[in-house]
């Protein structure tokens, strides 16, 4: 249970926490191409094991090659349409559209592209950690990515 802050009642300040959407935090790591916004972490609400925020692709736009070290992430998208291509070349491809889901193993190279050229791609991003952990890539890219669409483990026909 949570202490009462100065004879406050117990969890007023340290229970459910409203971030508005017009305060997120752009002082959080980056990746040329994207502009992320951090809306839930450790030194804003004291989070733990997730990191929740947004991010923005112009129309047109792709980020650098990077992945985000032992974290898992989730993408889910709002606006626009995405291509996501990974791999140690980027060599595999799928698009994504609003309200589909992009999960994001550990460790793997990964580069959001908007495929639009006059839309901008607005997302929901949640880590599986408080902290954002972004390392940039130098890749050189296959040409031609190998579509590869998601077959559902759980219920394949």
């Amino acid at each position: 249970m949570s202490a009462p802050h100065d004879g406050e009642p117990a969890w007023k300040h340290d229970g459910v926490r409203v971030v508005p959407g017009d305060n997120l935090d752009a002082n959080t790591a980056q990746t040329p191409g994207m502009d992320r916004k951090a809306a839930i972490n450790f030194a804003r609400v004291g989070a733990q094991k997730l990191w929740a925020g947004t991010v923005k692709i112009h129309a047109n736009a792709k980020t650098g090659a990077h992945h985000h070290g032992a974290l898992e992430s989730v993408i889910y998208v709002v606006r626009g349409k995405a291509r996501m291509r990974w791999g140690e070349r980027l060599e595999f491809m799928a698009e994504a559209g609003p309200g589909d889901f992009i999960y994001i193993p550990p460790y793997v190279p990964h580069q959001e592209i908007n495929a639009s050229a006059d839309e901008t791609l607005e997302c929901v991003l949640v880590r599986s950690d408080g902290e954002a952990v972004v390392v940039n890539l130098d890749i050189e890219p296959v040409e031609k990515p190998e579509n590869v669409p998601w077959i559902d483990p759980i219920h394949r026909s």
